[in-house]
């Protein structure tokens, strides 16, 4: 179980209001607050604050309940309980399946853009204990960030660009039947935050983090000083936030035994507009746990407003990195930086040094203690350095290619590089570089699902393997695997014993059968296990098809084939099995985590044993399928729109033995 880190945040007025709204007042006039130097016209480079009191009643309008005319609008409204969107609404719907929410926008304004106008947050009401209130709304601009806190917890923000800019003189309205009261703070107000009384848990393995539109983006992990540290980047709306240039940051957390997990501060929280975070590594430096990441600064400025013009000139000339830190460098900060933990455990500090002008860094201390990176995202190759601050030069331009994200990992006799997707490559240890090999070529890869997957050995010799799967885009659940090992450096996965999800008391569904066979359910999250005795040893397949509400409009079918020695999701049907799919070496794609096929199954020659976890969950809007086959290969598949009522057996040329079903015990609290 992790336990999460509750906060509220509570805003204490020590400065006079702006402008206050009570009713029956219809309106409240007041002077705009003052430019920042250098700023545009009545823009308000301090931020503001807008705090409020609502009473949430029922509706049928889409009523406009407090506006400030040209900069900042609230308004209630019904949204369509099937459209997801940017915002992932339907996670909270009203007993009546309605969905109303609550939703804040505010209208911004930059020279660089001047596209990106309107920024919205919002809730569905659902969310709330008691939706119809009364509940104190707070929301935030500081320049940064644009936030919405509802009776002191955060419910939603984003990451803007450009300022407001206020009319001269500005009016605070708001509309007696909701508002009770509100008032208008500028500068922003600094929130005073304190741990919640009662602390939350939810359990790691599927994990996203709370919230309706909030997910899991690129992992990286570590193990130091007896304790896995794994970081990842928070997503909000698949991507989509600061105008679609995501915004994302590192958020942290840990554990010492796999069983107990905390979570800690962001360790590298956005705290100016241009900041867009990328993919990075976690890395020990002199005994410093240290976070390498990208500043995907070209994402919002040409590259000719950023210090990479600089940093790639200096390469070129020199043969080697410099470290270019940021007050004394012309141009926004961008390419590879990283962070210090000040206590070895977690409060990151930003260095603010870049040291290298790839935007999407793997740094790693190589087994033989020196400090490597590969360089991906605009860059390529192994680098090495005797230090993090520049000096960086290129001992293999041409090997990793450069892809989203590379991560380097040594187990026993083998080194070992791991693409973001699709890339897989090994080499005996003590051989050069030069020969590494593609794995995913000889279709002997481990891809089961995992987006950017981050692999590390742990205490015992363990190794892990941590991504994350997309779930209607960029962003999605944790997923978290054990790794094992063969003598050839192969390598398998199988589900990792201390987060797998816990259950009830199996029940019995069939001792055996050799027949089609169909089976009712009616839990939408459990585990499903069985044995498999083939009929004459490697021959023989069988289909599992999970069956919706809408029959095979919402099915997925898991099938295993022991002659080809392979094992696929594709889609369900009540009377064939599914059609041959293909596997990462053939073009398919399992990053997809649709209909995909894993080759040179481990373990089937033999009766073995498979195991399907089904989690339905309101928040994907469907079900996650996680088989694990003979215990050492695994592969996930999302399902949208399928919450399974009935699960079709298809045995030919063998017998399922020893079919069970245990229900998921949910512990989230």
């Amino acid at each position: 179980m992790l336990e999460l880190l509750t906060l509220l945040f509570l805003f204490d007025a020590k400065q006079p209001a702006l402008a206050q709204w009570a009713p029956p007042q219809s309106g409240v006039r007041f002077e705009a607050p003052a430019s920042p130097a250098g700023g545009p016209a009545n823009a308000s480079g301090g931020g503001f604050t807008l705090a409020f009191t609502v009473d949430l009643k029922k509706f049928d309008a889409s009523p406009e309940i407090l506006q400030v005319p040209g900069v900042l609008s609230v308004r209630l409204r019904q949204h369509n309980p099937g459209d997801r969107g940017r915002q992932n609404y339907p996670t909270f719907k009203m007993p009546d399946g309605s969905l109303p929410v609550l939703e804040a926008t505010v209208t911004l304004h930059s020279a660089e853009h001047p596209d990106w106008k309107e920024m919205c947050v919002g809730i569905p009401l659902a969310m709330l204990s008691e939706p119809q209130g009364p509940h104190e709304v707070v929301l935030n601009f500081t320049g940064a960030r644009w936030t919405m806190y509802v009776d002191g917890e955060l419910m939603d923000n984003d990451f803007p660009f450009g300022y407001p800019r206020w009319p001269t003189p500005a009016t605070l309205s708001a509309y007696p039947t909701y508002v009770r009261r509100a008032a208008l703070y500028c500068p922003a107000l600094a929130p005073r935050v304190v741990k919640a009384p009662s602390p939350r848990f939810a359990p790691v393995q599927y994990w996203t983090p709370p919230g309706h539109n909030s997910w899991v983006g690129d992992v990286a992990t570590c193990f130091y000083r007896g304790r896995y540290h794994l970081f990842y980047l928070y997503d909000r709306r698949h991507h989509q936030s600061k105008f679609g240039r995501g915004a994302h940051y590192f958020e942290h957390i840990s554990t010492a035994d796999f069983k107990t997990w905390t979570e800690h501060e962001a360790a590298t929280p956005l705290e100016e507009q241009w900041e867009c975070i990328g993919t990075g590594t976690p890395f020990v430096f002199r005994d410093k746990l240290c976070l390498s990441y990208g500043l995907h600064t070209t994402r919002i400025f040409p590259q000719e407003k950023t210090a990479l013009p600089a940093q790639w000139e200096y390469l070129k000339k020199n043969g080697r990195t410099n470290a270019f830190r940021r007050e004394s460098t012309a141009g926004a900060p961008a390419g590879a930086t990283y962070a210090v933990s000040q206590d070895g455990l977690a409060k990151f500090k930003k260095s603010w040094v870049m040291f290298h002008p790839c935007e999407n860094p793997s740094v790693y201390t190589a087994p033989g203690g020196e400090l490597r990176m590969m360089a991906n995202y605009r860059s390529n190759g192994i680098w090495e350095s005797e230090s993090i601050d520049g000096g960086w030069r290129c001992i293999n331009p041409g090997f990793p290619p450069g892809g989203d994200c590379t991560f380097f990992f040594r187990w026993g006799r083998f080194d070992y590089v791991i693409g973001g997707f699709t890339g897989l490559w090994s080499k005996p240890a003590d051989a050069p570089n030069s020969a590494y090999a593609s794995v995913v070529a000889k279709g002997l890869d481990f891809y089961d699902g995992l987006n950017v997957p981050a692999v590390t050995e742990v205490a015992g010799g363990r190794v892990l393997m941590a991504g994350w799967i997309p779930i209607h885009g960029w962003g999605g659940n944790l997923v978290i695997r054990e790794l094992v090992q063969y003598p050839d450096g192969r390598i398998g996965s199988k589900w990792m014993k201390e987060i797998t999800p816990e259950t009830a008391a199996p029940q019995t569904l069939a001792t055996k059968t050799a027949e089609t066979t169909t089976v009712a359910t009616k839990d939408k999250s459990f585990v499903l296990s069985f044995d498999v005795h083939p009929a004459q040893a490697g021959k023989g397949r069988f289909a599992v098809t999970f069956l919706g509400e809408e029959g095979e409009r919402a099915s997925c079918e898991l099938q295993v084939r022991l002659d080809e020695r392979r094992a696929q999701f594709g889609p369900g049907s009540l009377l064939k099995f599914a059609e041959r799919q293909k596997s990462l070496r053939e073009g398919g794609a399992p990053h997809r985590v649709g209909h995909y096929a894993i080759e040179n199954l481990i373990g089937v020659d033999a009766p073995f044993a498979v195991r399907v976890m089904v989690k339905g969950d309101d928040k994907i809007g469907g079900s996650l399928v996680d088989a694990e086959i003979a215990g050492q290969r695994t592969m996930i598949t999302y399902r949208p729109g399928l919450t399974v009522r009935e699960m079709l057996f298809r045995p030919e040329g063998m017998e399922l033995k020893n079919i069970q079903v245990a229900r998921e015990v949910s512990r989230t609290r």
